[in-house]
């Protein structure tokens, strides 16, 4: 019998070094505040431009009810999806400098307070998320989301300087168009290697995924369309609109070499859902600039609520839901609720359109709403935890 040698105790030279613990994602905060944010502004706003609460300072007006839908909903959901991993000191900062801004928005809007709030949250959002894509990214086209949110944190603060309510105005419209241009693109980032992968699952092949050249063409649009709506001249509103319809015909020919209806999985089909009202709003948008029966109200709320809100709805329970069952359909119901939101769109569109007498459908939109987002924050808080094995999952995937 052989008697093998001890093996040496590992000593402070050959020990293997202890992994450091990763670091939370801002999202874990990020989304469950702008869910319950987004559940609770919008009926809130909804009744006070009806009379039946009375109305905070910030609520007021419907350019109040709009800047909160963008610069705070919006604003907080794109801070969680692109802040990625941070220490938690730092995201539970920035989280309060959020919180600030919009509890002195609605209490004293115009207010220094709101200004200096806004401000720094936006700073600071700018100070982690744009070396990422201007350090790392390439080309140009993906370097563009760091001049977007940059210029959303800027138009953030100045919406809240009280320089006027044609300023507010025009300050809304730029923020709407660079929220439609990040949403184009991280959209369609999201969306294709998705669905390109679902194909593959049932045996097929995707030949056009993000479509680089409809994408750039599509962002220089958008661009464009930016610059020429701070112009107030008739060619100009003529050209924005040429555009902008341009640009929605585009989205909706990306959109269907995706092959939509080859989709059965819910969690793919209500992306690709807040992708056709992209394509929809922006339509809309640029006919509105053309024919002036077309009210503007429709365009705003096809691109704010059946876009905007369904994009972030089913961009952060895909995340959180990939980050806690490494499965982004894991939790069905959840997608059948998000329908609320198109129903809350439609019902905010289509009376504007056809003229129809609208606290009714007013308040049917609240509603559907507040009880999606209500939903999933619900799930959101479910979903807090970590998948056991999910230490290399990458939740924005």
């Amino acid at each position: 019998m052989i008697n093998r040698p001890n093996a040496p105790a590992p000593d402070s030279a050959t020990a293997v070094p202890a992994r450091k613990p990763r670091l939370p994602f801002a999202n874990a905060w990020f989304f469950p505040a702008a869910a319950l944010y987004a559940a609770f502004i919008l009926p809130c706003s909804v009744l006070a431009l009806l009379g039946l609460l009375p109305a905070l300072p910030g609520l007021a007006t419907p350019a109040g009810h709009a800047h909160e839908m963008i610069f705070g909903f919006a604003l907080a959901v794109i801070a969680g999806y692109l802040l990625g991993p941070q220490p938690l000191r730092f995201t539970l900062t920035l989280l309060g400098c959020w919180l600030l801004a919009r509890v002195s928005f609605l209490l004293w809007p115009d207010s220094w307070l709101a200004l200096a709030s806004a401000a720094v949250f936006a700073a600071g959002l700018a100070w982690k998320v744009l070396p990422r894509f201007l350090g790392a990214a390439k080309k140009w086209r993906n370097q563009t989301v760091a001049p977007v949110v940059a210029a959303l944190g800027l138009l953030s603060a100045a919406a809240s300087s009280g320089f006027g309510a044609s300023f507010d105005q025009r300050v809304l419209l730029e923020a709407l168009l660079l929220l439609a241009a990040l949403m184009f693109f991280m959209g369609g980032r999201i969306i294709a290697p998705a669905v390109a992968g679902y194909a593959q699952s049932q045996g097929r092949q995707l030949a056009a995924r993000v479509q680089p050249n409809i994408e750039g063409a599509v962002l220089i649009l958008l661009g464009l369309a930016l610059v020429l709506n701070l112009l107030s001249w008739s060619l100009t509103r003529q050209l924005t609109g040429a555009a902008l319809i341009t640009a929605g015909v585009l989205t909706i020919i990306r959109l269907l070499r995706w092959q939509p209806w080859h989709c059965a999985r819910p969690d793919l089909l209500i992306l690709l859902l807040g992708y056709t009202w992209l394509a929809l709003g922006l339509l809309l948008f640029g006919l509105s600039t053309w024919l002036p029966r077309l009210p503007l109200s429709a365009t705003l709320h096809a691109l704010s609520v059946g876009a905007l809100g369904s994009l972030t709805f089913a961009v952060m329970a895909r995340t959180r839901l990939i980050y806690r069952f490494r499965d982004p359909a894991a939790q069905p119901w959840i997608q059948a609720v998000a329908l609320l939101i198109s129903l809350a769109a439609l019902a905010r569109v289509l009376p504007t359109l056809l003229n129809l007498s609208r606290p009714g459908w007013l308040l049917l939109a609240a509603a559907s709403w507040s009880l999606a987002f209500l939903a999933l924050a619900l799930l959101l808080w479910r979903c807090r935890t970590a998948h056991p094995d999910s230490t290399r999952v990458r939740p924005d995937r």
